[in-house]
């Protein structure tokens, strides 16, 4: 199963909005064939290494880090093409959370007498996707809020001035957390201020999956605009990939003019100060198979969606340097006067990235 969720890693960057999932066939202790899913719309894992393994499959055991597939999607099911040849044990790392083949897939094979085991190294296998198990279990997708600071904890000078508080490190680093996520969301405070690009500038060759002359997949970059601030001239419009703007504005010329500038238009509730409601959002972009959520924003936004209880991980690169008490701070939170008001953070992972220190924490229980 180790060696099945190895496979399933080469995915992250491609498998979007599936879930990455990789499988391994042995008779015995020696492997006789692998695969894992590579994009939506290609074979699974499940029959990538059944074709690999050809006649010897008859009597293997399939280890796969997600519960097999048993309806027809973009292609036909797994359990099929493992009953068809003749595996005669299936191992599974947990089971599907997607209701229309929660655990159907499990009780296909074994009413077919297949012998079937679960759970096995459950929690790398379900740290595969999380993303696509919250969106399957709660209409949610999975949100990280990623932040640059430097350590007495400012994102920037008084002047709004923020270029460059990490080192080029950290910021390539970025590049692969946005390669992973489905979505980037920002604010039009920092698309007004910095009017960034918000999109994935690595390499094809460097990412499995692809050949060196495909294109690297672009996230959904997201701008939340109550009011269509956005210049239809910003960076972000003219780059390759889709750009959505939510807003609460109704104006259907100022909508019309965004579209023509290459934007879509999302209206949406506004919430009580007037912004857009941020669970609305994510329930909708849950409804676009959007899996995982990259906030990239201003202490504004992002003290929100953490306050807001929607946020699952932050991703915060300090960097070795102070920028004094007049700079702005990482998070805007409200009503936080006492100790008691803290908000408690779970850190689960703390590594230099090159002269930075990247923390990895996930909110705790208040």
């Amino acid at each position: 199963m180790a060696r099945a969720v190895q496979l399933a890693e080469r995915g992250r960057y491609t498998t979007d909005p599936n879930p990455r999932v990789g499988c391994v066939l042995a008779q015995g202790d020696r492997i006789i064939g692998e695969g894992w899913h590579r994009r939506a719309g290609e074979p699974h894992a499940e029959r990538l290494a059944i074709d690999a393994a050809g006649k010897a499959a008859r009597g293997a055991t399939a280890y796969v880090t997600l519960e097999p597939c048993c309806h027809h999607g973009r292609t036909p099911p797994c359990t099929d093409a493992l009953l068809e040849a003749g595996v005669g044990r299936v191992v599974v790392g947990m089971e599907d959370p997607n209701p229309i083949v929660h655990g159907r897939g499990l009780e296909r094979m074994r009413a077919a007498g297949v012998d079937v085991i679960t759970g096995v190294l459950e929690a790398p296998c379900r740290a595969l996707n999380p993303g696509f198990d919250k969106r399957m279990r709660l209409g949610l997708p999975f949100v990280r809020v990623k932040s640059a600071a430097s350590l007495d904890g400012r994102t920037a000078m008084a002047s709004g001035e923020s270029r460059w508080i990490t080192s080029e490190a950290a910021r390539t680093d970025v590049q692969w957390l946005r390669a992973g996520a489905s979505a980037i969301v920002t604010g039009v405070g920092t698309v007004l201020a910095d009017d960034p690009s918000l999109n994935v500038r690595l390499s094809p060759t460097l990412i499995p999956a692809l050949a060196p002359d495909e294109p690297v997949r672009q996230p959904l970059r997201v701008i939340l605009d109550s009011q269509l601030r956005t210049p239809l001239d910003a960076t972000l419009l003219q780059l390759p990939g889709a750009t959505l703007i939510a807003t609460s504005e109704t104006d259907p010329r100022r909508i019309a003019a965004a579209t023509s500038a290459g934007a879509e238009v999302w209206v949406g509730p506004a919430d009580a100060s007037g912004r857009v409601e941020l669970e609305a959002l994510l329930r909708y972009l849950a409804e676009r198979e959007i899996n995982e959520v990259l906030i990239e924003a201003g202490p504004t936004l992002a003290g929100a969606a953490v306050q807001q209880g929607l946020v699952d991980e932050l991703v915060l690169y300090l960097a070795p340097h102070l920028m004094g008490s007049a700079a702005r701070g990482l998070f805007e939170l409200d009503g936080i006067e006492l100790m008691k008001d803290r908000f408690p953070l779970e850190i689960i992972d703390v590594r230099a990235v090159g002269p930075d220190l990247r923390l990895r924490a996930r909110p705790g229980l208040p």
